[in-house]
């Protein structure tokens, strides 16, 4: 039920934003109440040959539309931008190993929710047994995410997965009457979770942003 999203514009090479150079921020407001995932946010960004960045953020499902202009401080001149590519550089695999743990955390927090989700939903076409083994790895895989222990956190997400696919295979036996709802439970559910790893951050108000390039030739100078 978020009803907004911040939109942060950042000039740099590393992969995470707290390591760039911020140039400005713009809120896209009157987003539709709707479950977390489900709303979609369509970024564009667009780089003159002036260096001047133009940014906008459309909401695809009520049709929303905010943009900024930055007209200075986009611009870098040569020793600056080589700066920053070395920077990059330097912390290539540092900023990998960083992203990755990102991305299974992201992915890990999106399958327990799903998964909690998709229990509540059926609560009266599950058993006791099923519905509490998994609720305690939902909430394991949770207790997970509090740390930074990635591998506890994979173990975890495996064992849920395992004790989710028991749900979808018990819809299925009642005849099929929740099919959409079990294939979540497997597959399903699994590709939702993979559907936020692009998030880098623990905050649980992930957006999932699909990000245009219009001049790619301008690059080096974004």
């Amino acid at each position: 039920n978020q009803p907004s999203v911040l939109i942060q514009v950042y000039q740099g090479e590393r992969e995470f934003a707290r390591d760039n150079k911020p140039l400005g921020t713009f809120e896209l407001t009157g987003i539709a109440p709707a479950p977390r995932g489900v709303p979609q946010i369509e970024v564009t960004f667009d780089i003159d040959a002036n260096g001047i960045v133009h940014v906008s953020a459309k909401d695809k499902g009520t049709g929303k539309e905010q943009s900024m202009t930055i007209t200075g401080g986009s611009g870098l001149p040569k020793d600056e931008i080589d700066r920053m590519v070395k920077e990059a550089e330097a912390h290539e695999a540092e900023d990998k190993k960083r992203k990755e743990e990102a991305e299974v955390r992201n992915q890990a927090e999106a399958f327990a929710y799903q998964t909690e989700k998709l229990v509540n939903d059926n609560k009266d076409k599950l058993s006791d047994e099923i519905s509490k083994e998994v609720t305690e790895k939902v909430n394991a895989l949770k207790e997970a995410l509090k740390g930074d222990d990635v591998e506890k956190i994979k173990s975890a997400q495996s064992e849920l997965m395992t004790s989710a696919q028991k749900i979808g295979q018990q819809l299925y036996a009642q005849g099929g009457a929740q099919g959409d709802n079990a294939g979540a439970a497997g597959a399903g559910a699994a590709g939702a979770a993979g559907a936020n790893a692009g998030s880098a951050a623990k905050d649980d108000d992930v957006v999932d942003a699909e990000v245009v390039d219009d001049d790619k030739d301008d690059k080096d100078n974004k």
